[in-house]
C-alpha cells in the first residue's frame, strides 16, 4: 500500500511539473511575460541543471526589461563553475541590448576562448551567436573549432552566414565547395540558393553565380558544374542553355541521365517553350536505348504536334500512332501508348468506336490493380464522350470500389458525379460530391465543391431544373470538343435566364471556351462581367484568376494581371487560387521567387 501511495505522489508531481512546463512556454509564446516568469522561476528552482528553463527565465527578464535580474541570475550560474558556455553569450547579449558594447564583447570573447579548451563546443556556441544574429562571432566560433579539430565541418553553417551578411560571392563559393568536395548534397545547397536567385538573368546575384560556375567548369571538368549551370538556366527559363548542359551530362554519363533530359523537356513544355521541348524529346528518341523511354518521348512529340493541329497534322499523327502500335503491339509495358491512341481517336478525330475496342482489348492484358484502373478510367471517359453513360458509370464505380482510399478512386468518384450530371441525374451526382468535398486531393475537393454548389443552388431556385439541364448539355458539348455548339448553348442560358444564379456559371464557362477559340476580348468581357455583377459570388475569385492569367499569358499586360492577383490576395484568402495568385503577384512585383 505504501509503495502505491509513493507511486501516486510521484505521478502527481510529474503531472504538475508537465503542466508548469506547458504554461510557462505558452504564456511566453502569447507574450504574457509577467505570468511566464513566475512559472520559469519555479521550474529553474526545481530543475537547476535544465539550461532551457534558465534561458527561458532570462528571456522573460529581458522582455520585462529586468536586465539586472537577468545579469545577476547569469553571473550566479557562471560562478557555480562548469557553466554551459552559451551562458556567456546570454550575458553578453543582455549587455548588448542595454548598449553596453564593451561588456558584451568581453563575454562573447570568453565564449570563444572556451572553444580553445574544447573544440566540440564550437557548434553550440556558433549556433547561439547565429540565433542573436551576432554573425561575426558565429564565424569566429565555427572557424576556431575547425582549426583546432580538422574533423569538424561547419562550412555549411558558415556559408549560410555569408549569405545573411550579404557576402553573396563568398556564400556561393562556400556552398559550391561543399558540393564539389561531396560534403553536402546538391539539392540541399540549391534550396539555399533559392533565396538569392531570381528568374531574371540580369539580376546581380544570378550574374555572380553564373560567373563562378563558368569559371569553375573551365578549371575542373566536374559534372557538378554542368548540373549547377543547368539548374541556374532553368530558374532563368533559358531552357535551350539548360539543354546544352544536360547533353554534356548525358554524354559523360553514357546515357544514364536520360531522366534529367525528360524532366527538362517536361518543364520546357509546361512553360510553353515548345521548340526547345521538341528538340529535347527528339534528342531522347535518337539517343536512348530503352524502348519505353523512347516511346514516352515519341508520345510527348505527338502531344506537341497536337497543340495546334490542322487536318494534315491529324492525318500524320494517326500514321505515327499506327506505326507505334505495329512496333510495340499490345503490352502491359506500353499501356500509355494504347491510352494515348484511344484518346486521340476520340477527342481529336471524333471516332470513339475503335478507341473503345482498343481499351477493351487492353483490359485483357496481365495488369496490376492500378493498371486496370488507368485503362478503365480512360475507357469510361471515352464512353462518356460517346454518351454511353450507364456503361461509363459501371467502369468508374469499379475503380472507386477497387481503390477506395486512393486518389484514383476519388477521381473515379468525381467522374461518377460528373457523368450523372451530364445524364441529368442531379441527386445522385450530389450524393457523390458531398463525399468528395473532403477529398485528400485539393483539386478534386475544389472541383467537387464547385459542381455541388452549381447543382444545389440552381435546384433550389428552379424546381424544374431547366437552366441546369441546359448547362449540363453545354458542359457535355465542351467535353466533346464541340466548342462552338457549347458557346451557343450557353448563349441561350444567358439570354433566357438573366438574373438567375446560373448566369455567373454560364459566363465563366463561356469565357473559358471563348479563350480556347482565341476570342480573347469576348472572354475578357465575360470575366469582367462576373467580377462587376457577381463580386460576392462563389465564382468571383475564379473570374479574377482567369482574367489575371489572360493578361499575364496572352495579352502581355503584367500590371493589369498583377491587379487581379492582388484582389484575390486581399479579398479571397480562402480561395483555391490564393497560393498561385500570391506566387504570380510576387513575381510580377519583382520578388525573388522560385
Amino acid at each position: 500500500m505504501k509503495r502505491i501511495f509513493v507511486l501516486l505522489i510521484f505521478l502527481l508531481l510529474q503531472t504538475v511539473a508537465a503542466q508548469e512546463d506547458f504554461l510557462a512556454k505558452q504564456y511566453f509564446a502569447d507574450g504574457e511575460y509577467e505570468k511566464a516568469v513566475v512559472f520559469f522561476e519555479k521550474l529553474v528552482e526545481q530543475n537547476p541543471r535544465r539550461t532551457d528553463y534558465a534561458e527561458g527565465l532570462v528571456a522573460c527578464y529581458q522582455q520585462l526589461e529586468r536586465y539586472l535580474d537577468a545579469e545577476k541570475f547569469l553571473l550566479e550560474k557562471i560562478a557555480l563553475g562548469n557553466a554551459y558556455p552559451t551562458f556567456y553569450i546570454e550575458l553578453g547579449y543582455n549587455y548588448a541590448i542595454q548598449d553596453l558594447k564593451e561588456k558584451s564583447k568581453e563575454q562573447y570573447n570568453k565564449a570563444i576562448s572556451i572553444i580553445e579548451k574544447n573544440p566540440n563546443f564550437g557548434y553550440g556556441i556558433g549556433f547561439r551567436f547565429q540565433k542573436y544574429a551576432i554573425l561575426d562571432y558565429a564565424i569566429k566560433a565555427y572557424s576556431k573549432a575547425m582549426e583546432l579539430n580538422p574533423e569538424l565541418d561547419y562550412n555549411f553553417q558558415m556559408a549560410r552566414i555569408y549569405g545573411e551578411q550579404g557576402d553573396i560571392d563568398k556564400m556561393y563559393r562556400s556552398y559550391i565547395k561543399l558540393i564539389i568536395e561531396e560534403k553536402s548534397s546538391i539539392s540541399n545547397v540549391l534550396r539555399n540558393f533559392d533565396d538569392f536567385v531570381t528568374s531574371d538573368p540580369e539580376n546581380e546575384n544570378n550574374f555572380k553565380l553564373k560567373a563562378i560556375l563558368l569559371e569553375g567548369a573551365q578549371k575542373n571538368p566536374n559534372l557538378r558544374w554542368n548540373e549547377l549551370l543547368s539548374w541556374l538556366f532553368v530558374q532563368q527559363k533559358q531552357y535551350n542553355s539548360a539543354f546544352r548542359q544536360e547533353k554534356a551530362i548525358f554524354k559523360r554519363m553514357e546515357g544514364n541521365s536520360v531522366y534529367r533530359l525528360k524532366n527538362l523537356g517536361e518543364l520546357a513544355l509546361e512553360d510553353s517553350d515548345t521548340e526547345v521541348a521538341q528538340s529535347i524529346f527528339e534528342y531522347i528518341v535518337e539517343n536512348t536505348n530503352d524502348a519505353v523511354t523512347k516511346l514516352n518521348a515519341q508520345l510527348k512529340l505527338i502531344d506537341i504536334l497536337l497543340l495546334n493541329p490542322g487536318k494534315k497534322t491529324l492525318e500524320g499523327v494517326q500514321k505515327q500512332y499506327e506505326e507505334l502500335i505495329s512496333i510495340h503491339g499490345y503490352k502491359s509495358q506500353t499501356l500509355q501508348l494504347q491510352i494515348a491512341y484511344a484518346n486521340f481517336l476520340t477527342f481529336k478525330k471524333d471516332n470513339p468506336a475503335p478507341a473503345i475496342d482498343i481499351l477493351k482489348k487492353s483490359l485483357a492484358l496481365p495488369l496490376n490493380k492500378r493498371g486496370i484502373a488507368f485503362v478503365k478510367s480512360a475507357l469510361g471517359d471515352i464512353l462518356v464522350f460517346d454518351k454511353k453513360f450507364n456503361e461509363a458509370l459501371i467502369y468508374f464505380s469499379q475503380i472507386q470500389k477497387s481503390l477506395k482510399n486512393d486518389v484514383l478512386g476519388q477521381d473515379a468518384r468525381y467522374k461518377v458525379a460528373q457523368t450523372s450530371f451530364y445524364k441529368g441525374d442531379f441527386d445522385w451526382a450530389l450524393t457523390q460530391l458531398k463525399v468528395l468535398r473532403s477529398s485528400t486531393s485539393q483539386l478534386i475537393a475544389n472541383d467537387a465543391m464547385q459542381l455541388s454548389l452549381l447543382i444545389s443552388d440552381n435546384s433550389l431556385e428552379d424546381s424544374t431544373q431547366t437552366a441546369l439541364k441546359k448547362y449540363a448539355r453545354a458542359d457535355l458539348l465542351a467535353y466533346q470538343n464541340k466548342t462552338t455548339e457549347a458557346i451557343s448553348e450557353l448563349d441561350g442560358i444567358l439570354q433566357n435566364h438573366k438574373g438567375e444564379k446560373i448566369e455567373d456559371e454560364a459566363l465563366l464557362k463561356q469565357g473559358e471556351l471563348l479563350e480556347s477559340q482565341k476570342d480573347y476580348e469576348a472572354a475578357k468581357f465575360n470575366y469582367q462581367k462576373i467580377i462587376e455583377f457577381y463580386g460576392s459570388g462563389i465564382l468571383a475569385d475564379d473570374a479574377l484568376f482567369a482574367l489575371g492569367e489572360l493578361y499575364r499569358k496572352v495579352l502581355n499586360e503584367p500590371e493589369k494581371a498583377k491587379a487581379q492577383y492582388e484582389k484575390i490576395l486581399y479579398n479571397y484568402q480562402d480561395s483555391y487560387f490564393f497560393p498561385q495568385a500570391r506566387q504570380y503577384f510576387r513575381k510580377l512585383r519583382g520578388d525573388a521567387i522560385n
